[in-house]
């Protein structure tokens, strides 16, 4: 078996530029987790079916299993890590939290991401457009109710209505 060729990338992903020498064939998902140790990115179908592996790129939605490392350079990319912390929380982390909109959790980074990437170009989404937003993202755990109503909540705390 022939050995893959390496390339040498500059990534920009939650504000921080990393120098790296990957396998031309590595998705941005397979830099973010093996490499990066950046695991709120999820890895589950790894062919764009599932929606866990979302991510943003350039304010975008995008699921990073099927994008090339290569293809990522010269772009902005936020991962959840990148939205907040235990000290201090995103209010869609928050919001997600308190409305028990993650059981397994597994979908829930790309439904937050997902949701980011909706509320920063629209911050009055109606319930059928946080729905279409979030259709890209597959939970097998809670429906979507709790989940909806998180990114509604959200929406209000970030217009500074609560």
């Amino acid at each position: 078996m022939e050995s893959p060729e390496f390339h040498e990338i500059t990534l920009k992903i939650n504000g921080r530029v990393h120098q790296l020498s990957i396998p031309s064939n590595w998705t941005l998902n397979d830099v973010l987790r093996n490499r990066l140790d950046l695991t709120g990115t999820k890895r589950a179908c790894d062919y764009g079916g599932c929606g866990s592996c979302t991510v943003l790129m350039n304010d975008v939605d995008v699921y990073s299993c099927s994008i090339l490392a290569v293809e990522a350079q010269k772009k902005e990319i936020q991962t959840i890590e990148g939205l907040g912390d235990s000290e201090n929380l995103h209010p869609l982390q928050k919001t997600f939290a308190l409305s028990y909109a993650a059981q397994c959790g597994w979908c829930t980074p790309g439904m937050i991401m997902s949701a980011k990437a909706l509320l920063d170009r629209n911050p009055r989404p109606t319930e059928s457009e946080v729905r279409a937003a979030l259709s890209g993202v597959l939970c097998r755990c809670t429906g979507y109710s709790s989940i909806v109503q998180a990114v509604l909540d959200a929406a209000r705390v970030m217009r500074g209505e609560t």
